[in-house]
C-alpha cells in the first residue's frame, strides 16, 4: 500500500548490490516522476538515466565527497526556470514533487535511493561539471541525483518528531 511506502521511505546512503536495474523499472521510476504536479504545468522538470558504466564511471569522477558509487544506475535531475504566473517560477516545487515521486516509486519497485541535491549545487558546481559528462543544454541546471539499486547493507530510519509536535487542527498550539 502506498501509505506504507511512505511511511517506511528512508535516505539510503549504504552501498549497493551489482545488480543491473533494468530499463523498464527505470522508465517507471521516471514515468513517475514525470506525473508529478507542475506549477501551472509548465513541466519544468526533466529527467536523464544513466545505466552505461562508462557514463557513471565519468559521473563519479566529479562528485566528491564521492557517494552513491555502486549503484548500478543514476537518475539526474533537471530543471528549468520558466516563468509561470505573475513573474514566478515553481521549478524548486516541480523538481521536489518529481523527485519524492521517484523516490516512492523506487521503493515500490524493491529499490532504494537517496536525494542528493545540496553536494552538487554548492559553489564547487558539480551539477554543472555533471551536466558537461551529459551533454545538456545551457538552459537546463542539472540539480540532483537519485542512486537507484539494491541495498546490499540494512536500512536504517531516522527519528522522527511525534506527530503532536508537528502537527495541529484548527490552529497552531497556544504555548503554556
Amino acid at each position: 500500500m502506498i501509505l506504507d511506502i511512505i511511511k517506511n521511505r528512508t535516505s539510503y546512503r549504504g552501498t549497493y548490490k551489482n545488480t543491473e536495474v533494468p530499463r523498464c523499472d527505470l522508465i517507471q521510476i521516471m514515468e513517475a516522476g514525470l506525473a508529478a504536479p507542475s506549477g501551472c504545468n509548465k513541466q519544468t522538470t526533466s529527467l536523464i538515466a544513466v545505466d552505461d558504466a562508462e557514463q557513471l564511471r565519468k559521473l563519479r569522477g566529479v562528485i566528491c565527497p564521492s557517494v552513491a558509487e555502486t549503484a548500478p544506475a543514476m537518475i539526474c535531475v533537471l530543471t528549468q526556470k520558466i516563468v509561470a504566473y505573475r513573474g514566478r517560477c515553481f521549478h524548486i516545487q516541480d523538481y521536489s514533487a518529481a523527485i519524492q515521486n521517484m523516490l516512492l516509486a523506487a521503493i515500490a519497485l524493491g529499490y532504494q535511493s537517496c536525494w542528493y541535491e545540496g553536494q552538487i549545487t554548492d559553489v564547487d558546481k558539480i551539477g554543472a561539471q555533471m551536466a558537461d559528462i551529459l551533454g545538456v543544454p545551457a538552459d537546463y541546471d542539472l540539480i540532483c541525483f537519485l542512486p537507484i539499486g539494491i541495498a546490499s547493507q540494512p536500512l536504517s530510519h531516522a527519528n522522527k518528531k511525534p506527530f503532536a509536535k508537528r502537527a495541529w487542527f484548527n490552529e497552531f498550539p497556544k504555548v503554556t
